[in-house]
């Protein structure tokens, strides 16, 4: 039997082309999604991938939806935390409200997602954990204090998760993408795009499916022992 993904914001972007790969590659996926249930009937019809819907930024909403996958097609050994929104604006305009939603959906729906998990995880000695944070993670960008600061959270978890998982079999990585060709990246003013593409040496946006292969490499039976890093992909924007 293929071993079980669960891919957070699965169904468009990323978290598609993610969903995509692994089903390729012979795993059992789960696609979680928020609201889009159009890309949700689109990858069923495509690719006869399973798709569910909740929010992560609620952590009951997580727990019954993990149950809900186990029962259907069986344990999660692969979780992929890529669930994420922007509420960007400068810092002297943000309201607490859209602090609130990015750090519930981007860093507390990270815990949301990977604590219902990690107990069935411990008891069978095997697990991969990947979360998708941000080349803004680790450099700051003008107008996402919010969401910088939660895509760094979760190279902070991902860091003590590695810790904590590393003698249960359990992986725990972080990917930094930089700027990808995605939809909410496509509708960036021309102006502004042109901008940030100037800024990455190898001059143009990443692919969704270059995320996807190093999911796929992390994801692997034989990655056994590569824990607690972060994979930067971001066409040279930001080196470290």
């Amino acid at each position: 039997m293929s071993r079980i993904a669960l891919v957070t914001g699965g169904t468009r972007g990323i978290g598609r082309a993610i969903s995509l790969a692994l089903n390729a590659a012979g795993y059992t996926v789960a696609a979680n999604y928020a609201r889009d249930e159009a890309a949700a009937a689109r990858l069923r019809e495509e690719a006869g991938i399973a798709t569910y819907a909740w929010s992560v930024a609620d952590y009951d909403e997580c727990a019954a939806g993990v149950a809900r996958v186990e029962a259907e097609l069986g344990p999660v050994e692969i979780l992929v935390n890529n669930a994420g929104i922007t509420r960007d604006m400068a810092f002297h305009k943000m309201t607490q409200e859209a602090w609130r939603e990015v750090i519930d959906t981007n860093l507390s729906g990270v815990f949301n997602m990977t604590r219902p998990v990690w107990p069935g995880m411990r008891e069978r000695g095997f697990g991969r954990v990947i979360t998708i944070s941000s080349v803004n993670a680790q450099k700051g960008q003008f107008g996402q204090a919010n969401y910088a600061a939660a895509k760094a959270g979760d190279l902070g978890i991902t860091r003590a998760l590695a810790e904590e998982g590393a003698g249960r079999g359990i992986t725990v990585n972080a990917i930094c993408p930089g700027y990808v060709e995605t939809e909410m990246v496509r509708a960036m003013p021309a102006e502004r795009l042109q901008q940030v593409k100037a800024q990455i040496p190898v001059g143009r946006l990443g692919l969704p499916e270059e995320i996807a292969r190093t999911v796929l490499f992390l994801a692997a039976d034989e990655a056994g022992f590569i824990t607690g890093s972060t994979f930067s992909i971001n066409g040279g924007q930001y080196t470290s």
